[in-house]
């Protein structure tokens, strides 16, 4: 089945300089991106998101971190795309992330250290987590002019 996911390069990802080591993981191995702009959030934008967790404890943290710099959205599509893409992204907590994901090789903070901050943990990057979240995600973050489709030269050898 082919499906989109959205993924965000957070803040500290953008600020760290990984968004074209984390393009190229995808890429790699053969989702197509068919969306992609840098956008800042601002609080409202970021309500909407993150509706889900507006009224948890940890909201002000979380809207504190995603508003702090621009992020990356892109919308990748191909073969069972979300799946896929949690499983590259890797766990929630950089400290507990397998190695080989793009939290276990680039992140390594605990919800300890971040709960104790009192800041959201800084993991590099949002997925959506299920087919409903992506859809719902990809039309929060992009408008229908905004997707593109386009036959990448690579396909042939992944679909």
């Amino acid at each position: 089945m082919i499906d989109q996911s959205l993924v965000l390069i957070k803040p500290d990802g953008v600020q760290r300089g990984l968004v074209g080591e984390i393009l190229s993981r995808f890429e790699k191995v053969g989702l197509t991106i068919v969306g992609m702009k840098m956008f800042w959030v601002t609080p409202d934008f970021a309500k909407k998101h993150y509706n889900a967790h507006v009224d948890k404890a940890f909201y002000a943290g979380l809207e504190a971190m995603i508003t702090e710099g621009p992020v990356i959205a892109m919308v990748l599509e191909g073969v069972n795309a979300v799946e896929l893409v949690r499983k590259m992204v890797g766990g929630t907590e950089p400290k507990s992330a397998q190695p080989g994901t793009i939290r276990g090789d680039y992140a390594h903070v605990s919800y300890e250290y971040a709960d104790e901050k009192g800041i959201a943990i800084k993991n590099l990057i949002h997925a959506s987590g299920n087919l409903e979240e992506a859809k719902q995600e990809v039309a929060l973050w992009f408008t229908k002019e905004e997707l593109h489709k386009y036959e990448p030269t690579h396909e042939k050898h992944t679909r």
